[in-house]
């Protein structure tokens, strides 16, 4: 059965297991992939528009441990 939040919580996990230095080079990977899906966006080719979302949340959990500062 499946358990909403378990894809979450270890996502957030393995995020805290990164050093600052690693969180900021998977940032802008993020980053870099968001701007992609969004030119496809625009273009029509993508498919799954959730992947967006999804994207964008996994910023925002970076985003979010690197400003508790408490990664090092």
């Amino acid at each position: 059965m499946f358990a909403p939040g378990n894809d979450k919580a270890m996502k957030i996990k393995e995020l805290r297991r990164k050093t600052n230095k690693e969180l900021k080079e998977t940032l802008e990977e993020n980053r870099h992939k968001l701007g992609q899906l969004r030119f496809d966006l625009a273009a029509k080719k993508l498919k799954d528009v959730r992947q967006v979302r999804e994207l964008r949340r996994e910023i925002a959990r970076i985003l979010t441990i690197l400003s508790t500062g408490k990664n090092e």
